[in-house]
């Protein structure tokens, strides 16, 4: 008895350790957000959109779970809040034209990196696969004049969190 009660509290004290450890329970799937769209061969305006939100969604998570992990420290905060607003400006778009919003379940796919020198390092990732899905989107055929203006501001955003995220991985 006393053995089998020394077992169940060890693989609790495991279960407790390790939980906090690694958040992502699934990994991104192939047609999520940057991914998906650099992969799309015939994207629509509706997709367009989901596609930019979902990275969106995307990128803040992942910061929340480097903040989460390393503390508020630039430039990450800086750009979860930045990445608030080009959700902002998406949820306009997908209300202006009548689209249903996607639920924000990114959550699910992210996991605070090990070392901040490798959550520089995916910032950098995450922002040159966001800077070429803007690029890609903003080629769509008969795409409303204020969706490609969005796309080209929210791409050059993305020019300066890369900048930030190369200085980081560079000092750190």
């Amino acid at each position: 008895m006393k053995t089998k009660l020394v077992q169940v509290a060890a693989c609790l004290f495991l279960l407790i350790c390790f939980s906090g450890t690694a958040h992502a329970q699934t990994e991104v799937p192939a047609d999520f957000g940057a991914k998906g769209a650099l992969k799309d061969d015939s994207i629509t305006l509706d997709e367009a959109l989901v596609y930019a939100i979902q990275d969106e969604y995307l990128a803040q998570a992942r910061y929340d779970a480097v903040i989460g992990k390393f503390g508020s420290i630039r430039p990450f905060s800086n750009i979860k809040a930045a990445e608030q607003k080009h959700i902002s400006a998406l949820v306009t778009l997908f209300q202006k034209y009548d689209k249903q919003i996607p639920e924000d379940n990114a959550k699910q796919y992210v996991s605070a990196p090990g070392t901040l020198k490798e959550a520089f390092n995916e910032g950098v990732q995450a922002e040159i696969d966001n800077i070429a899905m803007y690029d890609k989107l903003k080629t769509i055929p008969s795409l409303p004049q204020d969706v490609k203006m969005v796309f080209t501001q929210l791409g050059n955003a993305s020019k300066n969190h890369l900048r930030a995220f190369q200085r980081g991985a560079g000092r750190n």
